[in-house]
């Protein structure tokens, strides 16, 4: 809005809400209220500096602290870099709070006593008519990040890992430093109960604005002697959606591999070659991505080597706010058929995988397909969907009780609003009657229920015909893109739920009738 646009509508709200347009003591304390708050936002973005803040952060950005001892600025952009260094100060002063844990728990299970039994060998074994399931193998590794400084930072890590009753553990300390916007440098130190210690430095490098390089050194020492290992990845964006890759690995395990990983709004693709000892593949995966409220994804992959052929395909749904649950079934040779199982909750993860069989047996592939499909859709019905629906319902009312006070002066100010509106009103349908212009009939906003499946819930509506009214020049009414709860007369009759406004009018002696979503934008009559 230009300057003149803002005195012209300052201008109207004032000759509005003028304590001395009205006798009525009550009006008159409430259009004295009214016009108070008139003439505050009129300040806010009637200064260059205020109203550049108030643009680009709202009215956090007028009460953050420290902008009293700030020079005054005369471009929106040095009053974001003088906000944004506030955050930066803030941030910091955080810092030795904050920590970013991560962790995974992964727990092997053999269950190819359901496929692979031989009757025979159990005939005079107790309990044979069970099959035997067992734990074989479990993993847990879990960090923490610890940041020192603004550059600097220390990350925590440790894992300890169990097969068939042998195993052993690890714990790791790096120290990663923030060299400049193009790079970062990480020292590694380590130790474990099956390993010596552990040496590393890893080197990360933008070369341009579209490639950059990571260096990994590492010095293993054990009984045997120093081992020392490389690997270096040279990365490309080879256009907006697609990366390559180019990594070579020295040491222990040598090898090459090349990759092309393609990701887009709809689709992830990825295709890689390695040659190396004692592995070299070929492997091609896809996952497509639904436009979904669940974030629903389905994905394959075909990898060809040395060890064999493995195909795996699967899904992953989101089932809360921070959980996405997956399950992929994976069929090789020589490997069998395993289903491996994963949830993600925040940024903890659980992986299950099952093995079935050694063999490739058709009853194991369509149990390990058609059995996790038949539980999630039942635990999704009769035990997530429920409960997210409570959930909801609970932060709602959380929120509705935590903004009551605040709906309920909001609602005081819109009904002392319509009230001063009713002179103004009555003389623009008078004016509007006169050109056979727009005049509103009726108009409601809040949340509509025009579903047959939510005919259960209620409808909540507040009448905003003489708001609306009021807010017609020249036969035109025109709302912005923005929650239409702020206009004047307005207020939020279901907070946290998602509200329409739905507008009868009359214009050139006709009826018509609009519906238009919070923040959509609106201009009638329609052309």
């Amino acid at each position: 809005a230009s300057q003149e646009e803002l005195k012209a509508a300052y201008r109207r709200l004032c000759m509005l809400y003028h304590p001395d347009k009205h006798r009525d003591p009550e009006l008159k304390t409430q259009a004295e209220r009214l016009f108070n708050l008139v003439h505050q936002a009129y300040e806010v973005l009637s200064d260059p500096q205020t109203r550049a803040i108030y643009d680009i952060y709202g009215r956090r950005g007028l009460e953050m602290e420290g902008w009293e001892v700030v020079e005054r600025k005369r471009t929106a952009a040095e009053i974001r870099e003088e906000f944004e260094r506030l955050q930066r100060e803030r941030e910091e002063r955080r810092l030795q709070q904050r920590t970013n844990p991560k962790g995974t728990i992964s727990v092997g299970i053999d269950a190819t006593d359901l496929f692979d039994r031989y009757d025979e060998e159990y005939e005079d074994v107790p309990g044979s008519s069970f099959p035997q399931i067992e734990i074989n193998k479990m993993h847990i590794s879990q960090s923490i990040e610890a940041p020192l400084t603004s550059t600097d930072t220390a990350i925590l890590s440790g894992n300890l890992s169990t097969q068939n009753g042998n195993g052993g553990g690890s714990i790791n300390l790096a120290l990663r430093r923030v060299t400049s916007a193009k790079g970062w440098g990480e020292l590694e130190f380590g130790a474990g109960d099956l390993h010596g210690p552990l040496f590393g430095l890893k080197i990360f490098r933008n070369l341009t604005p579209r490639c950059f390089i990571t260096t990994n050194c590492a010095l293993q020492f054990s009984s045997r002697g120093v081992r020392p290992g490389l690997t270096t990845v040279l990365a490309r964006n080879l256009d907006k959606n697609t990366m390559g890759y180019l990594q070579w690995r020295w040491g222990i395990q040598s090898a090459m591999n090349t990759s092309i990983v393609r990701d887009t709004k709809t689709s992830h693709f990825t295709v890689a070659m390695q040659l190396g000892i004692p592995h070299s593949f070929m492997m091609v995966s896809y996952q497509h991505k639904f436009q979904d409220e669940d974030q629903t994804r389905v994905k394959g992959s075909l990898k060809v080597g040395f060890f064999g052929t493995i195909v795996e395909y699967g899904a992953e749904r989101k089932i809360s706010r921070h959980s996405v649950l997956g399950a992929t079934v994976s069929v090789g040779v020589p490997q069998g058929v395993s289903l491996k199982i994963k949830l993600n909750r925040a940024s903890q993860t659980y992986f299950f995988p099952v093995h079935l069989t050694d063999q490739l047996l058709p009853s194991a592939v369509f149990y390990a397909t058609v059995g996790p499909l038949v539980i999630y859709f039942a635990m999704h019905r009769l035990v997530i969907k429920p409960y997210l629906r409570a959930q909801k319902e609970r932060e709602l009312e959380k929120q509705r009780e935590t903004t009551a006070s605040d709906i309920l002066q909001k609602k005081q100010e819109a009904e002392a609003a319509v009230r001063l509106m009713q002179e103004s009103v009555r003389r623009i349908i008078e004016a509007e009657e006169a050109r056979m212009g727009l005049i509103v009939v009726n108009a409601w906003y809040g949340k509509f229920v025009n579903d047959n499946s939510r005919k259960n819930e209620k409808v909540k509506v507040i009448d905003v015909t003489v708001p609306l009214q009021c807010l017609v020049k020249d036969s035109k009414l025109i709302l912005t893109e923005a929650s239409k709860a702020g206009l004047p007369g307005f207020y939020d009759p279901c907070v946290g739920e998602e509200k329409s406004l739905k507008v009868l009018y009359q214009f050139r002696g006709v009826l018509h009738q609009v519906m238009a979503a919070d923040n959509e934008a609106l201009r009638i009559p329609k052309q």
